[in-house]
């Protein structure tokens, strides 16, 4: 007389519980990857601690009423980038500082700064230090 056991040893291997936790791992960075964001960074500025230690060739200054200097010279909004052009031509890996006032609106900034870059200037943004 043959005596079976009823409880068989499977040998496969199942997947589901592998791929439910590959799920939830997947969910949890998705969820949690914007909240790690570089461009979500608070900056306060124009204070900061620290030198800069680039060789000022030129400065662009921008008040609060919006008056644009180059040097110590007052231009208009229209002609700084000449200005900036005819101050620096001829210089080796030229170095444009701009001194922006705390109430200045950004874009007016970034108006000097896609100047810079077009022409392969360096700029630095000058801040008060603390």
């Amino acid at each position: 007389m043959k005596l079976r056991g009823r409880n068989k040893i499977d040998a496969t291997f199942s997947m589901s519980s592998m791929t439910d936790i590959v799920f939830l791992l997947l969910v949890f960075f998705l969820l949690t990857s914007p909240a790690i964001t570089p461009d979500a960074l608070d900056l306060l500025l124009p204070t900061a601690k620290g030198k800069t230690t680039h060789q000022q060739n030129l400065s662009v200054s921008i008040t609060k009423d919006l008056d644009y200097y180059v040097n110590k010279d007052r231009v208009g909004e229209r002609a700084v980038e000449n200005a900036i052009k005819t101050a620096l031509q001829g210089q080796s890996d030229p170095t444009i500082i701009l001194r922006a006032e705390e109430g200045v609106p950004i874009q007016h900034a970034v108006k000097i700064m896609d100047i810079a870059n077009r022409n392969r200037y360096k700029i630095v943004l000058a801040v008060k230090p603390n």
